[in-house]
């Protein structure tokens, strides 16, 4: 059902700039709540998996869904930064009832988001979000209803092998009659969410790894180009060509084999040869590789 009257939620969940409306600590609280609400179980509160990206405001929002969620009365596996596939995964895997994945993108750092899964993986339908909407629409102004008694409260647990779970799955999907031993590979992680996974996936899988932008701050990021000015409330975003100086850095450190560059939540590629094939930059969404991929196409740019 795509006509449900959604006003918070988009095509790609809840998004705005961090620390402004709607994307605030109070608004995570109240989705936090709905959320446990809507997925509680009837013989226990639930459980649901909180993931993000490198955003210096996933610290603020994390805690506001997190403190949400428990006083609802479902419990939080937290799993830290991760790629959105992979919090995906982890909620599938762990059996969670659903997750919530922390970010927007490559948007500029200052803006975030929240998009939430279901325990299959997969995005909410539309009507289960407008549902959501409701729900928090009826949290607010001292409704205990929202909250679960003292001795119902949920716990928080941190997920440490997340990331050694999710390295597993992405090895074990990589075919057996191939191996990167002795492939020189550039992995360009952009300070973002892939900066522990990508790495240690193709040093695991043999190859010699050069790993760059892997130091997160929360504000650096492959978008870095893309500037935001909020005068009088109104936001411009400023496209400083993001693409082409992304492939000219590529150009000039690609003196290897190949060079992997992820946006900041692994949901686009960028892809290089040091002979050139690439090097005008073979950049794509995940929808468009899977179907080159499958069909055996190059991916331009």
């Amino acid at each position: 059902m795509g006509d449900e009257k959604r006003s918070l939620f988009g095509t790609d969940g809840i998004r705005g700039v961090a620390n402004r409306d709607p994307m605030t600590a109070e608004m995570a609280l109240r989705l936090g709540q709905a959320v446990a609400q809507k997925f509680r179980r009837a013989k226990r509160g639930g459980r649901i998996v909180i993931g993000k990206d490198t955003r210096l405001s996933g610290y603020m929002l994390e805690s506001a869904l997190q403190a949400g969620i428990v006083s609802a009365g479902a419990d939080v596996l937290l799993v830290g930064p991760l790629p959105t596939p992979g919090i995906a995964f982890i909620t599938w895997s762990m059996r969670a009832d659903a997750g919530l994945v922390i970010s927007a993108s490559h948007n500029p750092y200052q803006d975030n988001g929240i998009k939430i899964f279901a325990a299959d993986g997969f995005k909410l339908p539309d009507e289960v979000e407008a549902d959501i909407e409701r729900i928090m629409e009826t949290i607010g102004g001292g409704n205990d209803s929202a909250r679960a008694a003292p001795d119902a409260i949920g716990k928080a647990e941190r997920i440490d092998d997340a990331v050694g779970r999710y390295v597993q799955f992405l090895k074990h999907a990589f075919p057996k009659e191939l191996t990167l031993d002795g492939m020189k590979i550039v992995v360009d992680c952009a300070n973002g969410a892939a900066y522990h996974v990508a790495p240690q996936v193709f040093r695991e899988l043999g190859g010699v790894v050069d790993e760059i932008n892997v130091w997160p701050d929360g504000r650096t990021q492959l978008a870095k180009h893309l500037r935001r000015d909020v005068v009088g409330g109104a936001v411009r975003a400023v496209d400083d060509d993001l693409h082409a100086v992304e492939r000219e850095l590529l150009r000039e450190r690609v003196l290897q084999e190949l060079d992997v560059a992820p946006d900041r939540v692994v949901d686009a590629l960028c892809l290089a040869d040091r002979v050139g094939r690439g090097a005008r930059g073979v950049v794509a969404g995940a929808d468009r590789l899977h179907a080159a991929l499958d069909l055996g196409l190059d991916v331009v740019g």
